[in-house]
């Protein structure tokens, strides 16, 4: 892992019409988990192995980061990274980190970051440059930590020098990213060392799921959080993090979506191996959708399968609780028998792209009716696919949401798709396509 295999992508992949699909996918592990997991290994005391960890650009980001401050990791095959864990001290003071355009990985360092003191600077691409982070260092900085803007105010690139961190209690907004909050919880071990710490949610908390791995994997790095509903969380004294030794990743139940999806529009039945009814991922909910949507969807302990069962039905719902997943109802919804609407999603602004302004242009190329909201998108299907060249906005769930569209649905027919700059699956699932394509059936029995 410490060179992924070169993987060479064409300028554009041509999807053809695909009639029916069916098989299995192992789905590659969570990113949210991966990156989650790989700091509280490098912040804990002793070795973790970490099985199944996501091989992407956005691990990639974390490990190269986490070398950089002197993290000693040794890779034992694809799938396996071991972490020296050193028990919240960072053997290097002083390093300038890369951070592409992983949200999970810049959030959550800037928080050890900037309470582990030393004198760092973050950049990353230049939407990473575009992403607010300001809530966070708001946060931060009113508890002593000292984080400097070196370009936009609010937004990374960030230099982050030793303050001198003095919180019993630090408040954040909870309505922009989930991120933010996750990056304080996990740095809030390394400040509660003779007192509790709080952190209060300035009013409401999106994408709460996020937070649920969060406490989880805490949970199994040896701290307990404290809960107030969503509207606090305190962290008593004492508790560091330890290491459980070995850990599995579990897969990613946001790239499940278009597999279960492809599933409910194409026929199916597509089974995905990794994630199953007692995941700690919340986008695993996105299979009670497509349910409400009248597929027909089973549940194992490590699998969700996912089959047509008739024409889907349009669907009315909020998803604030899964917003990445949600993208790919919005694509679905093109096989709906009627008009649907995703609410409460205004997190896709502050994305990769700005997934609400880019989801409607290229719905809309191929034939949607859309109106798009500040927070909501309402997709009316048209009476036919229209084949299309869907821009992907170096936005990898844009990319991969529309490869549904090449489906044949019982409601109309799929078209041919070309997906621009392919490259960009390769931040959570570098072999989508070719997974893509074994489901892919082109014959009727």
């Amino acid at each position: 892992m410490t060179q992924q295999k070169p993987k060479h992508y064409p300028q554009h992949i041509d999807l053809e019409p695909v009639m029916h699909v069916e098989g299995t996918v192992r789905l590659p592990g969570s990113k949210s988990i991966s990156n989650r997991t790989l700091l509280l290994a490098a912040l804990c005391e002793g070795t973790t192995t970490i099985h199944d960890l996501l091989a992407s650009d956005d691990t990639m980001v974390m490990l190269g980061a986490l070398r950089s401050l002197g993290i000693r990791w040794d890779e034992v095959d694809e799938r396996t990274v071991v972490v020296h864990g050193q028990g919240g001290v960072l053997p290097v003071g002083e390093a300038d980190l890369f951070m592409g355009n992983a949200g999970t990985a810049i959030r959550p360092l800037t928080a050890a970051l900037a309470v582990i003191g030393g004198d760092y600077t973050l950049h990353g691409v230049s939407r990473m440059h575009e992403r607010p982070i300001g809530d966070l260092v708001e946060a931060l900085n009113e508890i002593g930590a000292q984080i400097d803007y070196t370009g936009e105010e609010g937004f990374p690139p960030l230099r982050i020098r030793r303050g001198h961190i003095h919180a019993n209690r630090m408040s954040v907004r909870g309505n922009v990213s989930s991120q933010f909050l996750t990056a304080l919880l996990m740095a809030a071990p390394l400040m509660a060392r003779g007192h509790a710490v709080t952190i209060d949610v300035v009013g409401e908390l999106i994408s709460k799921p996020y937070i649920e791995i969060t406490l989880n994997l805490m949970r199994r790095f040896g701290v307990t959080v404290e809960q107030n509903g969503w509207a606090s969380f305190t962290v008593q004294p004492g508790q560091r993090y330890t290491s459980p030794g070995t850990i599995h990743v579990e897969g990613d139940a946001s790239s499940a979506s278009y597999f279960l999806a492809a599933g409910a529009i194409g026929g199916g039945p597509v089974r995905v191996d990794g994630v199953g009814q007692d995941s700690i991922q919340g986008d695993v909910r996105f299979a009670d959708a497509l349910e409400r949507m009248g597929a027909t969807i089973t549940r194992g302990d490590n699998w969700i399968e996912a089959r047509g069962n008739g024409v889907l039905k349009a669907i009315d719902a909020d998803f604030n609780h899964i917003p990445d997943a949600a993208m790919t109802i919005a694509v679905a919804a093109l096989y709906a028998d009627g008009p649907s609407t995703l609410r409460n999603i205004a997190s896709w602004r502050v994305k990769e792209t700005d997934r609400l302004a880019a989801m409607a242009i290229e719905l809309r190329k191929v034939g949607a009716t859309v109106e798009e909201g500040a927070d909501y998108i309402r997709i009316t299907p048209p009476e036919e696919l229209l084949p299309a060249t869907i821009d992907t906005y170096d936005d990898h769930r844009m990319a991969m949401c529309f490869s549904l569209a090449a489906l044949d649905g019982k409601a109309r027919r799929g078209n041919a798709m070309r997906i621009n700059d392919p490259k960009c699956v390769a931040k959570t699932f570098p072999d989508y396509f070719e997974a893509f394509a074994g489901i892919a059936r082109n014959e009727l029995f």
